[in-house]
């Protein structure tokens, strides 16, 4: 089920009536209800994969409970290698067997040996990647003793569920979200308002951004060859606003409805396209992932402790890990490498922590220095979006060579349909660099503005977002993840 789709606009009100006024006395039933809200939700799409949400579940339930009462260290050992297994096996098998198989039969190939493996035609469960990660900071946090084990079986089944994040995130923590599960909920208007407030900036991002964006980018990248050098320019940039009000719209949207049942979920992205520095960049876009990763990978590893050799091997692992997270090709492969080089002179100059504050902070305006610190950030991560979109590593190649030729002072193609995204682009720029300092931009109008204009200014969106609609549903980008 979609968040830009009608069956979610019949779907979420159901569940707020029923929630909040018919299960509202008892917590037990309010945690079943979600339950059983969640797993519609998810087999919408395919009620099969429902099994595999359920198995994973189960499992680390269970071993959770097994891991509070084993004291013995190696049968600890055992069992947290268990879950790693178990999680990580279904992963690797809906999602990488068929890449290692074909890099497998390419290399021999190489040698004259020709190898004609069994793949696999399975399609690949929504949100696979979310729901295993939660799941596995329960049972590895469980099992280095940062948290107790539950035995709510529904307050753990409602945790690896929850719908609202189920598909695409945040990444939400046992510690966080769990315990939210076995305290009683009193619903609270500010923090519902607040939250569609939240749902309507991410269905603006999403449907008049992204929606408006993936069509140009479409175009460009399905016949990169024949565009110029502009126009791949163009694609490139467009592609940028298109993920990132994609996915950033998803998590809005996501968080916003997890305040209208009294839930607080993890802020995901913290207007990125204003860092001033890949590091930066790097804590405020995906936060849940690159925090995790932070917790569950690099800091095991070593963190930034040891020499400096170590520091530059754990960097490469966790960005190249990231990378592979996102999808079996060697195009997201290149774009944690990527943007593990970026990280390099930051790292070795000891300059990764320098931009810890919003840029311009109590100004309106940035400063020179800013400005130019921002634009050469986003140029970086431009080019490393490339990989990102294009289908493989030689089309990638190919649009990064036509970037930097002639071509590029060439006049780009660009019908007049598309006329106006330029102008939303610049709206939707404008609107985040306001509301920087708030936890999504429009928070701010709320803040500062009278009614009448709060309003009106609502109104509008709403406008925008029916204007723009699609008739057929569009799927986030990071349901492919």
């Amino acid at each position: 089920m979609l968040f830009n789709s009608i069956d979610f606009a019949v779907f979420l009100p159901i569940v707020f009536l029923l929630y909040w006024f018919v299960a509202n006395k008892n917590l037990r039933l309010q945690n079943f209800l979600i339950v059983v809200s969640s797993y519609i939700f998810y087999g919408w799409w395919d009620w099969r994969f429902l099994s595999l949400i359920i198995f994973s579940s189960l499992i680390d339930f269970f071993i959770g409970k097994k891991l509070s009462i084993c004291e013995k260290p190696s049968s600890r050992k055992f069992l947290i290698g268990a879950s790693l297994a178990l999680n990580l096996g279904l992963l690797g098998v809906f999602k990488y067997f068929n890449f290692f198989i074909d890099n497998f039969s390419q290399a021999f190939s190489l040698f004259g040996i020709a190898l004609n493996p069994n793949r696999l035609s399975i399609v690949l469960p929504v949100g696979i990647s979310f729901y295993t990660f939660q799941t596995l900071s329960y049972s590895i946090d469980v099992y280095r003793k940062k948290m107790e084990p539950t035995n709510d079986l529904i307050s753990f089944l409602a945790f690896v569920s929850f719908f609202p994040q189920l598909v695409a995130g945040p990444i939400e923590r046992a510690s966080n979200l769990l315990p939210q599960f076995y305290r009683k909920r009193i619903f609270n208007n500010k923090d519902a308002s607040n939250g569609l407030r939240q749902i309507l900036w991410g269905l603006f991002k999403k449907v008049v951004i992204a929606d408006n964006c993936a069509e140009y980018v479409n175009i460009i990248f399905s016949n990169s060859s024949s565009h110029s050098g502009s126009s791949l320019l163009i694609g490139t940039l467009f592609f940028a606003f298109q993920i990132y009000g994609d996915f950033s719209g998803y998590s809005d949207i996501a968080i916003g409805t997890a305040k209208l049942f009294g839930f607080r979920l993890m802020k995901n992205f913290a207007f990125p396209y204003f860092s001033r520095d890949i590091a930066e960049f790097w804590r405020r876009w995906h936060i849940s992932l690159s925090t995790w990763f932070r917790d569950y990978l690099y800091i095991p590893l070593g963190g930034s402790k040891g020499n400096l050799l170590s520091k530059i091997r754990n960097t490469f692992i966790i960005f190249i890990v990231s990378g592979f997270w996102h999808g079996a090709n060697w195009t997201f492969i290149i774009w944690g490498f990527l943007n593990a080089a970026y990280f390099l002179p930051l790292l070795i100059s000891n300059k990764n922590r320098v931009n810890l504050d919003i840029a311009a902070k109590g100004k309106f305006l940035p400063s020179i220095k800013e400005f130019i610190q921002i634009l050469f950030t986003f140029s970086l991560t431009l080019i490393a979006w490339i990989f990102f979109r294009a289908e493989n590593t030689q089309q990638a190649f190919a649009i990064i060579g036509e970037l930097f030729s002639y071509s590029i002072l060439s006049a780009p193609y660009f019908p007049k349909q598309f006329s106006v995204l330029p102008y939303l682009l610049l709206i939707f720029i404008v609107l985040e660099w306001i509301g920087r300092e708030n936890n999504f931009a429009i928070e701010k109008v709320y803040l500062s503005c009278k009614l009448f204009y709060r309003w009106t200014f609502f109104s509008f969106l709403i406008f925008l977002i029916v204007m723009y609609m699609q008739t057929k549903e569009t799927p986030f980008i990071y349901f492919q993840f």
